[in-house]
């Protein structure tokens, strides 16, 4: 440890180099959970289906949701039938359920909501996976593909595929929780398993994919009707989020020449209530799709005009030519190279 935090005490903040210890602790529990489960001593499920894992090794935001929803729109385009599982993260109840248009958000969770809303794929969300994906094949047993929205750490359900999702931030201090952002170690996982990595930042912080991300040039109001964003510049506007990293959300309106005199900023996956818009009657007010989900549903108050921006994400070419390369002999009953014990 000695020759460990002098360097690091300026580098990575005096807060980071006292949780160190705790963070060693976290990394070998981290550790033991996949060797566990690789040595078949914790059991996992193998579905017959090639099974797509999108997620994380850090905590936060990182634009997963919107590669969920790329990767099927992509996948569906070639003629395949595609689900979705999730936990739901944030939603009441912790049963197997699907999600339906017209399903609550605060039972589904507002991710895979957004997900079924904005692809008609089916959506299955439990609190184990497996659970999910088991009711999913019940239902839909001519499904071709499943993508799994999250879960990069839930190894109790066996994949085929594993996509790893970075934004600017990159690893961060590169030390696990708490001391840092890593759930798992990085770039020791890399060699574990992690098929591809999309950066979905400006400027990726180190090797893998890139993706473009813009506002679309239309905002949605909650009947379906579309306005130009050009017809708002010039206007008072009003910009709130409920995500991740809502000040990205908020440069990207500014971006496009949009006049912010309000920004409100909330916790990710905030469960909005009529209180967060009584104060903000007879304004313009912009959100983000995944927060419209919540607050198309709730009563307006008078003369608010309620906008959700949606996000358009491209990852580029050479991405989605790899994953195809990944998926194609996976179509057939072929061994996975993730498996590890079948329950």
């Amino acid at each position: 440890m000695k020759n460990i935090l002098p360097g690091a005490w300026r580098t990575r903040g005096w807060l980071a180099c006292l949780l160190w210890p705790v963070a060693q602790v976290h990394g070998l529990l981290v550790r033991w959970r996949r060797a566990l489960y690789r040595r078949g001593i914790m059991h996992s499920r193998r579905f017959d289906v090639p099974v797509i894992v999108v997620g994380n090794v850090v905590v936060g935001g990182a634009g997963k949701t919107p590669l969920v929803m790329a990767l099927i729109k992509h996948l569906q385009a070639q003629g395949l039938r595609v689900g979705v599982v999730s936990r739901g993260y944030g939603r009441a109840g912790r049963q197997s359920l699907e999600v339906r248009p017209n399903t609550p958000v605060y039972v589904s969770g507002d991710e895979p909501a957004l997900i079924q809303r904005a692809t008609g794929a089916p959506v299955f969300v439990a609190d184990r996976r497996t659970d999910a994906l088991r009711d999913l094949l019940a239902a839909y047993p001519a499904t071709s593909a499943v993508v799994c929205d999250d879960g990069l750490q839930h190894y109790a359900l066996q994949r085929d595929i594993e996509i790893v999702v970075f934004d600017d931030k990159g690893a961060g201090n590169g030390w696990l929780l708490p001391a840092g952002p890593l759930r798992e170690p990085w770039p020791g996982r890399l060699s574990q398993g992690i098929n591809l990595v999309l950066h979905t930042g400006h400027k990726a912080a180190f090797a893998g994919y890139v993706s473009r991300r813009q506002l679309a040039s239309q905002a949605v109001a909650a009947d379906g009707s579309r306005l130009a964003l050009t017809a708002l510049r010039h206007q008072p506007l009003v910009a709130l989020g409920g995500i991740a990293n809502p000040e990205a959300f908020f440069d990207m309106l500014r971006a496009c020449g949009l006049t912010l005199d309000q920004t409100l900023a909330f916790p990710d996956h905030h469960d909005f209530k009529k209180d967060d818009l009584d104060a903000l009657s007879g304004r313009i007010v912009l959100c983000t799709e995944k927060d419209a989900v919540k607050l198309f549903a709730l009563p307006a108050p008078p003369g608010l005009k309620l906008l959700a921006v949606p996000l358009e994400f491209s990852p580029e070419p050479a991405f989605f030519d790899a994953l195809d390369a990944l998926l194609a002999p996976l179509l057939s009953p072929l061994p996975s190279s993730h498996g590890q014990q079948t329950h």
